[in-house]
């Protein structure tokens, strides 16, 4: 290639990056625009970083410093400022949630003139992949576990009632993994059934992300929580209506309170890529690793492969099946692009 080539080519980079810097600068543009115009008649109260920080009151810090390295994610690193000032209102919030709903068992109980078993409360955390959902729900369990009232708090995620990678390969939507299709969900529907009922043990299929795929003879055992969160991309994805108007549950049906955490798009594919070549030269090295094969890739493949994977996958599934259920969460903790939760909406209702 010519020198003048060599010019040209370098010069059409060039644009070819600007332009896609432009397309989606106007894409935050136009969601801001269409955000601020929603907040006109939205039934959600939203809340700056420093007015939700002050509804803390009197909440102690329960956590220390070698908890919250444990309770970071892969790319999040979980400081004693974002816990003081989003979580511990926020655990404090949850906290009054489940006296309210123990009181009401209570009165209902006395109204029957019978004596059930408690109810546990569920709370559901929804939102895209590497958006931070783990991090959110393995704090809000540490947390609560503190809580005098409630000390036997667990955390299941939605990936362990995946259907297998045999049975996706066998329904041709192996692509599809995480989109609502993939999941078991009349054995998830079940699974919080039995939880809601106060079934002395429930057990929960394992979902190894080393393996990608279900550990079929590994399960995880419940016995009575005083809460259970749910974690998953869709947990707040409706059900198809029957036109014969029977009844057919949603897994949110089960949920006393739900979350869903939020970001730009733009954001959180950074944040993918970022998660995906850090576990590139970490996890992905091990021969056993089901993405053992993006470790020998170059740098620059690899990035490649994680934006395609991102933009025919998870970005798909985001726009077309998470996102739409944003609206249906009780609160919604919206993100910076350094992790930081920087407004905090609340439904009014």
């Amino acid at each position: 290639m010519s020198p003048t080539q060599q010019q040209s080519a370098k010069r059409q980079k060039r644009e070819k990056r600007l332009s896609a810097a432009v397309r989606r600068k106007r894409r935050r543009a136009k969601r801001q625009t269409l955000t601020d115009q929603n907040l006109v008649f939205s039934p959600y109260r939203v809340f700056s970083r420093a007015d939700w920080a002050r509804l803390r009151a009197d909440t102690p810090m329960t956590l220390q410093s070698e908890e919250l390295e444990q309770l970071s994610g892969i790319i999040e690193e979980l400081s004693v400022d974002e816990v003081e000032k989003i979580y511990l209102p926020l655990s404090r919030l949850l906290n009054l949630y489940v006296a309210a709903l123990q009181q009401l068992h209570a009165v209902s109980t006395t109204f029957l003139g019978r004596s059930d078993t408690k109810v546990p409360f569920i709370i559901g955390v929804a939102g895209s992949v590497a958006v931070g959902k783990s991090t959110t729900a393995r704090v809000l369990k540490a947390l609560l576990a503190r809580w005098p009232d409630h000390p036997r708090v667990d955390l299941v995620t939605t990936d362990g009632f995946l259907f297998p990678n045999a049975e996706l390969e066998a329904r041709g939507i192996m692509n599809r993994k995480g989109f609502p299709e993939s999941f078991d969900t009349a054995a998830l529907l079940q699974f919080l059934a039995d939880v809601k009922s106060g079934k002395d043990v429930v057990e929960a299929p394992v979902y190894s992300h080393f393996h990608y795929d279900i550990l079929p003879d590994q399960t995880t055992m419940l016995e009575k929580p005083d809460i259970l969160i749910v974690e998953g991309l869709n947990v707040l994805q409706p059900a198809r209506l029957p036109k014969d108007g029977a009844e057919i549950p949603f897994v949110s049906d089960f949920f006393d309170f739900s979350i869903y955490i939020d970001a730009d798009p733009d954001v959180i594919e950074e944040w993918y890529l970022e998660r995906f070549m850090r576990l590139r030269s970490t996890a992905f090295r091990d021969p056993g690793a089901y993405f053992h094969k993006y470790a020998s890739m170059s740098a620059e493949e690899a990035k490649v492969r994680a934006l395609d994977l991102w933009s025919t996958i998870n970005l798909k599934n985001l726009e077309e099946n998470i996102l739409p259920t944003r609206q249906r969460a009780r609160l919604i903790l919206r993100k910076t692009a350094d992790h930081r939760v920087e407004s905090v909406a609340l439904r009014k209702l």
